[in-house]
């Protein structure tokens, strides 16, 4: 079993930072593979960014590459997404996800585990 839990949101200025972070409790954090998705009043829920439990990054989502880096700390349990240039269309509640097997995907139907969620707000 592994709980998430996000933190680090907030309301931020268009152009500003901000550092999401995803804690994890459980034995297997170090297999899991961890995603960030995002998810706006009345959208989808989209994929984010993704990283395996190697490092090794899964990719990043169009609408962010350049912009936001998932990392992760192996010896914390937690999984960061740094966030720059942010723009009002980047609001949302973030979610970290889980996969055990390892791999990830940009799927939502691969992750096991999922947290409560963060909200980011970016004022124009």
């Amino acid at each position: 079993q592994v709980q998430l839990v996000e933190s680090g949101g907030g309301l931020v200025q268009a152009g500003g930072s901000l550092r999401l972070s995803c804690a994890a409790s459980g034995r297997t954090f170090g297999r899991i593979a961890i995603a960030w998705f995002r998810q706006d009043a009345g959208k989808e829920r989209e994929f984010v960014a993704g990283i395996r439990w190697s490092g090794r990054v899964i990719s990043y989502a169009d609408s962010v590459k350049g912009r936001f880096t998932i990392s992760r700390d192996n010896a914390k349990n937690t999984v960061y997404l740094q966030m720059n240039s942010l723009k009002p269309e980047d609001t949302a509640n973030y979610y970290c996800a889980g996969d055990l097997s390892g791999a990830g995907s940009s799927y939502r139907s691969e992750y096991e585990y999922w947290g409560q969620g963060t909200q980011v707000t970016v004022s124009s």
